[in-house]
């Protein structure tokens, strides 16, 4: 007899869209805009809250001002123990919740591991609330996801599809969550097929598209519709300088290979104190960051104000060097803490800051270059992006849509190719690869 032939995915794909696969498709279709739905809703609804969050933060900080050493250490403790319930909350109800979430949906997809169950979704909502708005270096997009895969996960379960549907609907809620946290669904869309399943797959492209334009539709009512950041219209650059930005690429590779380093010494730093509570170590993390707020409010948080701040009013480069360093070790710190809170919006800032930072060695060393130096600022978050997580178009696509920076398209390209070579030559794995190995809660 013959041997038996291996169906591939690819095969079933198309042997499950044309064997009558269309009315399943359209079907497909119509729950990635529930999808897309439920994930903006959740998305918007904490965004808001972390507005508030800061907002409140920022109101404690400003009081504390007048009260001496009574008020830095009042907001210390606040930090301290929002940030040490943030982490009660995951350890107690949903280990699952910790950190960005993005290697967790990795892993479901990959069928390595479970779906979480769905309180996993008011753990990660409150814990992210928590812990980004003590001030914690994290980034809104991890939870976004996380959230957005699990409400997919759950309209999937309730209309009895398959797993094979609900892998795809898990998908485009995870590019959902990424879009409302953004503003960016283009950039949502393309992160689902380039850094979720690493491959096109028609079915979860269009969920993707379906849900990621869904669920701006439903965010934009209650956050608006203009782009995250506010940059003056960039001029299309000369061949000329083309080769800096290239050369940017290699020093964001550099600083990539550096910062995962880094995130990954400091969660093995934290794993070696396992005598300690996690709560303890979250605690005494938040603490920290609330002393610092005290000093610098504007250095803690998420970061977004911070990149802002460094595309319209950049500081001197002294002072640029320092703030870089700070949110460097603040980053990495932040996420070995084992609360929710994502990455995306750290790396934005580190990139924003050594994109200037290059761009203005490069304006003294070429004082006739004719290139703002803000211009370096805004290739530097695509390549510093590519560098640390290997998904070069999810990261060239954010970042013109965060400030509708077309005009840098082709330097980004230039800086994504060697930001994504010099990790690779250096033998160092992208970030959520290495996060996704198992590290199980003391």
């Amino acid at each position: 007899m013959p041997p038996r032939e291996t169906t591939t995915d690819s095969e079933a794909e198309f042997a499950s869209e044309s064997v009558g696969g269309g009315r399943n498709l359209l079907v497909l279709g119509l729950l990635s805009l529930l999808v897309g739905a439920g994930s903006g809703l959740v998305g918007a609804a904490f965004r808001l809250c972390l507005g508030q969050a800061d907002h409140l933060r920022n109101v404690l900080v400003g009081w504390a001002h007048g009260e001496s050493v009574v008020g830095i250490l009042l907001v210390s403790a606040a930090c301290a123990a929002a940030t040490a319930v943030a982490a009660w909350l995951v350890r107690r109800y949903s280990p699952d919740a910790s950190g960005s979430g993005i290697p967790h949906v990795e892993a479901v997809l990959k069928q390595e591991i479970p779906p979480a169950p769905l309180w996993l979704v008011p753990v990660k909502f409150v814990g992210g609330v928590l812990a980004i708005g003590a001030g914690l270096a994290l980034g809104r997009e991890g939870p976004s996801v996380q959230m957005g895969a699990s409400v997919a996960h759950l309209i999937g379960k309730v209309f009895r599809r398959d797993w094979a549907d609900c892998r795809t609907l898990l998908a485009a809620g995870a590019g959902a969550g990424l879009a409302t946290a953004f503003n960016a669904p283009i950039a949502g869309a393309v992160f689902v097929l380039e850094e979720l399943v690493r491959r096109f797959e028609t079915r979860i492209a269009i969920a993707a598209l379906g849900a990621s334009a869904t669920a701006m539709s439903v965010a934009r009512l209650f956050v608006g519709d203009e782009p995250e950041l506010s940059v003056d219209p960039l001029t299309y650059t000369g061949a000329q300088v083309g080769g800096l930005f290239v050369v940017l690429g290699v020093v964001a590779g550099l600083a990539a290979v550096a910062y995962n380093r880094a995130l990954l010494a400091a969660i093995a730093a934290a794993g070696r104190l396992g005598r300690w509570p996690v709560e303890v170590r979250a605690g005494l993390v938040g603490g920290a960051v609330g002393g610092l707020a005290w000093f610098a409010p504007e250095l803690v948080g998420g970061g977004e104000p911070l990149v802002q701040q460094t595309l319209v009013r950049p500081a001197k480069a002294a002072v640029l060097s320092l703030v870089f360093l700070l949110r460097f070790v603040l980053g990495a710190v932040s996420y070995a803490a084992r609360t929710p809170g994502g990455l995306f919006a750290p790396m934005l800032v580190l990139g924003a800051q050594s994109g200037l930072l290059f761009g203005l060695a490069c304006q003294f060393v070429f004082p006739d270059l004719g290139t703002p130096a803000v211009a370096f600022a805004v290739v530097g978050m695509a390549a510093f992006f590519a560098g640390v997580v290997r998904a070069p178009v999810t990261g060239i696509v954010l970042v013109i849509e965060l400030t509708a920076g077309f005009t840098m398209l082709l330097p980004m390209l230039g800086a994504c190719f060697a930001a994504m070579l010099v990790p690779a030559l250096l033998g160092n794995e992208p970030i959520y690869d290495s996060l996704r190995v198992p590290t199980p809660l003391p």
